[in-house]
């Protein structure tokens, strides 16, 4: 008979079972113990490595930590791998008043391989603070440990290392910082993705060809190299199968990230090899089972050769077994024929009710996972946010020191306004005082409105009419200041327009761009392609110089094939080397900044400071020039517009009417 995915198998004889395969994917060397079990429970095993434990690129902070012992009160290693490195690199008697933190019993048994056990010494553990049958492997559950045996508020104020391999999860030494605790943090080992050998491959293809099987993932990032891996070497039918064979996996947390990639039949078996085999015993279907001698029973159980359906695979946790049916006409007489019906929707009914309850249970941990994603980015927002209300609080207080220079300035024109109504009733005493009187309020008026609001037209406005007023007379002091406010006039009107809201308007737009410009290390490379130019005819050639044919097309060979290898090298500038070097992170912080530069040349803008406006200016080009693509089409934009600006920024300053306001001032004290 064919077996599913194509691959011929020979149909088994009575009474005796077909093979089962776990495929193992804990790190190279670690198996051997749990291979041992299922071999003697007659089921094959298959090592599979998914991560690759080796030492830590740089074992000076170890060495470090280990060697000064007497200042922590607690050591916590976080898996055997992390015991086995670290006493590797130990060297020296355990101190025995020093407590040791594991998370699980496979770090129990690696410290009582390097002489660290109790009742020597003193070693906390989940295991000590539940019983076997409710234990938790874990972060929490370690922590639950620890401050039963010793107190986690008692360890406040003291110092704990974390021996770990790199990166990890900060739980705990998140909770220990929460209680007052010193917390530090050496890697002891790093983990890699390994490549599995062809012959692993090989068997793997031919167990997803429908080979009963299970698999044994003992990590969250086993599950991900997995996912990965089946990409890269899996066609879609296996991938396909692969994410429906039945998974083992020692923590509901390494179940979640299976379920998130897609795998549909996970079983959560508990940590320690007892736990995984017992499970893994459990989930082998029925048909491998060694089955009863009645051959009624053993005819039932086999598959029927004519049919062309694939055996389904077994269920490993969610459906309770069915439970034995009988005929309902082998008890009671026959009364309706509606009654096999009404079972018939009852099994449909409760069916469905299963199958809704597993969907929703699916999409309420698909929504605790968005949960737990969208409050991580709510927090990394908020920390961002934070940095930005640091920023404001610190733009306002200059804006308000710049509204209270202002507020100065308008009460010393309010000052300046009452003394010249005063002298207006000093100077009443014939017309041309009384003219001068009002032309000077009218010129400082307008020489503080052109310093606030830098608005010449209401100036010269202002000049024209005070011009107008002294054109009736004909003094010798009016004469003067005439004379003073002509040339007022004539500054004005040779004074660039600025456009103050258009210039605004760019560096709005420039603020907008800011996200979409590409960071110099973000920019592509084009793929490309070997070329070369096409070979003349050699023997022609070869006529043409006199040269053999062989020695001309060989000449032509290597010259292809080094036109070709040239073709294959870019090369691109790049004038700033740690402009490559920023991560996505800073990045982002790298635009911000760009951005409050824009903002604060804006204000400078608007307030006529042109110091500031420049100094801004400048400094976000250079940020422009520095860290962004300079070839993109968005930052040659950007660019363009800050020129527009610095360029533009040139008549911000406006001239001021000192001529004339001193002529008048002359005339007032003419003695």
């Amino acid at each position: 008979m064919t077996a599913p995915g194509g691959v011929n198998s020979s149909p088994q004889p009575h009474g005796q079972a077909p093979s089962y395969t776990v495929v193992i994917t804990r790190p190279a060397g670690q198996s051997a113990p749990l291979a041992a079990q299922l071999a003697a429970a007659g089921i094959a095993t298959l090592e599979f490595p998914l991560i690759e434990i080796a030492p830590a690129e740089d074992v000076a902070p170890l060495h470090a930590a280990l060697g000064a012992l007497e200042r922590y009160a607690l050591v916590v290693f976080v898996s055997p791998n992390a015991v086995d490195y670290a006493f590797a690199q130990f060297g020296a008697i355990w101190p025995h008043a020093l407590p040791v933190g594991v998370v699980g019993p496979g770090s129990v048994a690696a410290l009582a391989r390097h002489g660290v056990e109790a009742p020597a010494y003193q070693v906390i553990s989940p295991a000590a603070a539940a019983d076997e049958e409710a234990a938790r492997f874990d972060s929490e559950a370690l922590f639950a440990a620890i401050d039963a045996s010793l107190g986690a508020t008692s360890l406040a104020g003291q110092r704990v290392l974390i021996v770990r391999g790199d990166g990890g999860r900060e739980w705990l030494a998140e909770r220990l910082r929460e209680a007052g605790v010193e917390v530090d943090t050496v890697a002891a080992y790093r983990r890699l993705v390994p490549e599995p050998s062809i012959a692993a491959w090989t068997r793997v293809h031919e167990l997803l060809a429908g080979e009963p099987h299970a698999w044994l993932v003992t990590s969250s990032e086993g599950v991900r190299n997995l996912d990965e891996l089946a990409r890269e070497h899996l066609n879609g039918i296996e991938i396909a199968q692969l994410k429906r064979a039945t998974l083992v996996t020692p923590h509901p947390r390494i179940a979640q990230t299976a379920q998130g990639l897609g795998f549909d039949s996970i079983t959560v078996s508990g940590a320690g090899d007892e736990r995984i085999a017992h499970t893994l015993l459990a989930a082998v279907p029925p048909v491998v089972q060694p089955v009863p001698t009645n051959p009624a029973h053993s005819r039932m159980t086999e598959t029927n050769p004519s049919t062309n359906a694939s055996p389904q695979p077994a269920a490993t946790t969610a459906l309770p077994p069915n439970p034995p049916f009988t005929p309902y006409e082998a008890q009671q007489p026959r009364r309706s024929a509606s009654g096999p019906l009404l079972w018939l929707v009852v099994v449909i009914v409760i069916c469905a009710a299963v199958a809704g309850g597993i969907a929703l249970n699916r999409k309420l941990i698909r929504l605790d996972q968005q949960l737990t994603q969208r409050q991580q980015a709510n927090d990394a927002q908020t920390a961002a946010l934070s940095v930005k209300t640091d920023q404001a609080v610190a733009t306002v207080h200059q804006i308000d020191s710049q509204m209270s220079q202002l507020e100065g300035k308008l009460t010393d024109a309010q000052q300046a306004e009452q003394a010249l109504q005063q002298q207006y009733a000093d100077l009443a005493r014939n017309r041309d005082d009384w003219t001068l009187a009002e032309v000077g309020q009218m010129l400082s008026s307008a020489s503080q409105q052109l310093q606030l609001t830098g608005n010449t037209q209401l100036a010269l406005f202002a000049l024209q009419s005070a011009d107008t007023r002294l054109a009736a007379s004909d003094g010798a002091q009016v004469l003067a200041v005439r004379k003073a406010i002509a040339q007022d006039i004539d500054k004005l009107k040779a004074a660039p327009t600025t456009d103050l809201t258009g210039l605004a308007i760019k560096l709005d737009n420039a603020i907008d761009q800011v996200d979409t410009l590409p960071l110099n290390g973000e920019a592509l490379i084009a793929h490309t392609v070997p070329h070369a130019t096409a070979p003349a005819d050699s023997a022609k050639l070869a006529a043409a110089t006199g040269e053999p044919r062989w020695k001309v097309w060989w000449q032509q060979f290597y010259t292809g094939i080094g036109q070709q290898l040239t073709s294959l090298v870019q090369v691109r500038r790049i004038d700033n080397a740690d402009a490559m070097l920023i991560t996505p992170d800073e990045g982002y912080f790298l635009r911000e900044n760009l951005k409050l530069r824009l903002l604060s040349a804006r204000l400078a803008l608007l307030s006529r400071n042109q110091t500031t406006l420049k100094s801004d200016v400048h400094a976000a080009d250079a940020a422009l020039a520095r860290y962004f693509d300079n070839a993109s089409k968005r930052t040659q934009t950007v660019r363009g517009l800050v020129k527009d600006v610095d360029d533009g920024s040139a008549a911000v300053e406006v001239p001021n009417l000192n001529t004339s306001l001193q002529a008048v001032n002359q005339y007032r004290s003419r003695g």
